[in-house]
């Protein structure tokens, strides 16, 4: 059983997600949990984000790792323009919150929200959550503030996740500035 399950999880790492993500117009399923930004826990409520701006939402399988490393890297990088277009950054993974502490302000640089989601209900909720393990595919959402998906993108290379998302946030920026 025990090579049946490290199979499955190769495959499933190896080959991409097999499984479909939220696809553009889907409604986002609504949330709330622990955070952390510069290593000061709060409760992250997806609505309550919404009402400033669009939300990038990325899931990833666990902090301190390489991958998810360079990502929170290029997050921490991309902070700033994804402000200028009045879009909130968070990340999502099944870390606990003393963990995150730590990765919020040594690998996301203190620069946005990590959340902590222990029983990966938002993980499954979001269709991110790797089958057969307690890890998320690595999976951006970019959210409207009327809670419709707008992007999504799954990819085990963190590289394309920030250039991405930034696209699709300034996408909707343009289309919405005279709203």
């Amino acid at each position: 059983m025990k090579r049946l399950l490290l199979v499955a999880t190769a495959c499933g790492a190896l080959a991409g997600p097999l499984y479909a993500e939220l696809q553009p117009g889907d409604e986002a399923p609504p949330f709330t949990t622990a955070a952390t930004l510069a290593g000061q826990p709060f409760t992250f409520s997806l609505a309550s984000a919404l009402q400033s701006g669009p939300v990038v939402l990325y899931f990833y399988p666990a902090a301190f790792t390489k991958g998810c490393t360079i990502e929170a890297h290029d997050f921490a990088e991309a902070t700033e323009r994804f402000k200028a277009l009045g879009a909130t950054v968070i990340g999502v993974s099944h870390d606990t919150i003393d963990t995150l502490n730590k990765f919020s302000v040594s690998e996301c640089r203190s620069k946005f929200a990590v959340a902590s989601d222990p029983d990966l209900s938002i993980s499954k909720a979001y269709d991110a959550k790797i089958f057969l393990t307690h890890y998320s595919y690595r999976t951006s959402y970019v959210i409207a503030p009327d809670g419709k998906i707008l992007y999504s993108y799954s990819a085990l290379d963190p590289d394309k996740h920030v250039e991405n998302t930034l696209a699709a946030v300034a996408k909707w920026q343009a289309e919405h500035r005279h709203t």
